[in-house]
């Protein structure tokens, strides 16, 4: 039975066909960072901060996509069932070493994200432990070895970042839904 490709890779060969090697963990996490810091859901905010890691402006052919990332990180963001977010990470098929790799761009993309929208917020004590772990995992080496041990880690820091931002986002986004009347016919649709 062949296997079907994950929503990472699929996401990743996007990118590459558009020239841009830009690593969709980095790209999800600069995402969650900034609707963590209360940046909002603003479809043009956000391709506007993509520009960022596309080193350009995003091309029009990558909105969609981008877009739909947005429109799957605001449903998981305010959902009130919602205990856990689905990361855009490789499969649990790939090497630990490109995991490894994928989970420390995504850190790194939550902290620029965030950071750079935060402003000069002050931080409860559990959101800055929560920033310094970031920090540490955005840091994380790819140990070339695979082992259980490896696997061990990887997987509670990936449990770990799973639930992390919906506490951060709850203490920090203070979002408010638009009500009717802040809705435009300039709203980006997303399908």
């Amino acid at each position: 039975m062949p296997q079907t490709q994950s929503a990472y890779t699929s996401f990743a060969a996007l990118l590459n066909t558009c020239g841009h090697p830009v690593s969709p963990a980095e790209l999800q996490g600069l995402l969650l960072g900034r609707c963590c810091a209360g940046a909002g859901f603003a479809g043009e905010g956000w391709l506007e901060e993509a520009q960022d890691l596309f080193d350009s402006e995003v091309p029009s052919s990558l909105h969609a996509a981008l877009l739909g990332l947005q429109q799957m990180v605001k449903t998981e963001l305010l959902a009130a069932s919602s205990v856990s977010l689905t990361l855009l990470l490789p499969s649990d098929d790939e090497f630990l070493a490109e995991r490894t790799i994928a989970i420390g761009q995504w850190a790194q993309g939550f902290l620029s994200g965030f950071g750079g929208n935060i402003g000069n917020t002050e931080l409860s004590k559990d959101v800055r432990e929560i920033i310094e772990d970031m920090i540490s995992i955005a840091q994380i080496q790819a140990d070339e070895e695979e082992d259980e041990d490896g696997e061990v880690a990887y997987m509670e820091i990936n449990e770990y970042l799973r639930v992390a931002p919906l506490f951060i986002f709850s203490e920090c986004a203070n979002y408010t839904p638009p009500s009717a009347d802040d809705v435009t016919d300039e709203t980006p649709a997303v399908h």
